[in-house]
């Protein structure tokens, strides 16, 4: 556990250093969750609700979304791909410890700051233009808590589950593309999937993809209540084992096929 944390403390001071990628990112963030606020306001125009959603629950929504973009890395995460074709996996494998947990705790490093960084900051900089919705009471908070640490596991989890397809293709960065653009659509990053029809919420909820997003927007919203937050929590953590699990197969299954310098 201890070379967990320390790896967690490395990987959070390598990516304070990377402070022009920072401020660009805020600064996208910011101004594409404009955008999507304005959206919201066109889209609601005289109502009050749209699904269980009030109007200010859709610009906190469309604001939270542009802060957990980095915090859970929706856009791209190649890192373990790029190891296996540099051959550096093979000294990654010999390293003192799982491989999962090796990448996870650089995960939880990098996450730290684009949550402290990006995610706070953009939540401050929206409450200067918005009225959002803030989250009240010490069960709620930490029901809020709870969700965003595993929606990351889930996200995390996933994403290694796909970069592992590197060990059977010589270049995985078009399906690894395609899995990140699916995740935008089906993780209720574009827009509550509560806006989507019925069909394509039961699709959703067949994949893991709202359990890294929708699920901790809607609980920080209160949308859900009592029993549907504990619910919702069981299911990120069912999420979390089976992919985890199904990554720890495919690793096994990834190594004894491996070939670096054609050993």
């Amino acid at each position: 556990m201890r070379l967990f944390w320390e790896l967690t403390k490395i990987s959070f001071q390598r990516h304070l250093t990377y402070r022009a990628a920072t401020v660009a990112g805020l600064v996208t963030n910011f101004f594409f969750g404009i955008l999507r606020a304005s959206i919201f306001v066109a889209l609601y125009d005289l109502q009050t609700e749209v699904e269980g959603i009030t109007l200010q629950g859709a610009i906190t929504y469309a604001a939270l979304g542009q802060a957990l973009i980095g915090y859970l890395h929706m856009f791209s995460w190649f890192e373990l791909m790029n190891t296996v074709y540099t051959g550096d996996i093979a000294s990654d494998l010999l390293k003192p410890m799982n491989y999962f947990s090796f990448w996870l705790a650089q995960d939880v490093g990098r996450a730290l700051v684009n949550f402290l960084l990006r995610g706070v900051t953009v939540m401050i900089g929206y409450a200067f233009l918005f009225d959002l919705y803030w989250p009240s009471g010490l069960t709620h908070i930490s029901a809020i808590a709870t969700s965003m640490v595993l929606s990351l596991l889930v996200s995390f989890s996933w994403r290694f589950l796909i970069n592992l397809t590197s060990f059977w293709t010589p270049n995985a960065l078009g399906i690894l593309r395609f899995f990140f653009v699916l995740s935008w659509f089906f993780s209720g990053f574009l827009m509550p999937l509560r806006f989507y029809p019925d069909w394509v919420i039961r699709i959703s909820y067949l994949l893991p993809f709202p359990h890294m997003m929708n699920t901790t927007m809607e609980v920080y919203l209160g949308v859900l209540q009592g029993p549907e937050i504990v619910l919702a929590l069981l299911n990120q953590v069912l999420w979390i084992v089976g992919l985890v699990a199904a990554g720890q197969l495919v690793l096994r299954m990834g190594v004894r096929r491996l070939v670096i310098l054609g050993g």
